[in-house]
């Protein structure tokens, strides 16, 4: 059983990692992360399409490949997997040891879990929204 995720907390480490303007984001129930590039229609429902599909770990296949970012902004990390959009977060408290090992199985099951059981915690909706710059 994975951790609980702290909603309020995960829209804020979110938040400031993803300062783009122009993407759009939804984040599911233990972390992870879906960024649209080209968002269109329901947020929702277009990254649970997504993640439906890249979210579930398939042993022996590209789906239970995993990478590590360790951040620097925000403290904890961030899983990579086999879609560059899907990112889930590991908080500096979660995995036992701070090992990349620990860290991206921990993350890549918060994945699948999210990727199986698909509930939408946070839609952040920035179309429309343009650079001030």
């Amino acid at each position: 059983m994975m951790a609980d995720v702290n909603t309020e907390m995960a829209i804020d480490v979110w938040q400031r990692l993803l300062i783009d303007p122009r993407k759009s984001w939804v984040l599911f129930e233990h972390g992870t992360c879906v960024v649209l590039t080209a968002p269109e229609g329901d947020l929702a429902h277009q990254a649970t399409d997504l993640l439906r599909e890249y979210g579930p770990v398939h042993a022996g296949s590209s789906a239970g490949d995993f990478g590590v970012i360790d951040l620097t902004d925000v403290e904890g990390w961030v899983v990579t997997g086999h879609h560059n959009d899907v990112l889930t977060y590991v908080g500096p408290d979660e995995p036992q040891d701070g090992s990349e090992l620990a860290v991206g199985l921990l993350g890549r099951g918060k994945r699948h879990q999210d990727g199986t059981e698909l509930r939408v915690v946070h839609v952040e909706d920035r179309r429309g929204t343009t650079d001030p710059a």
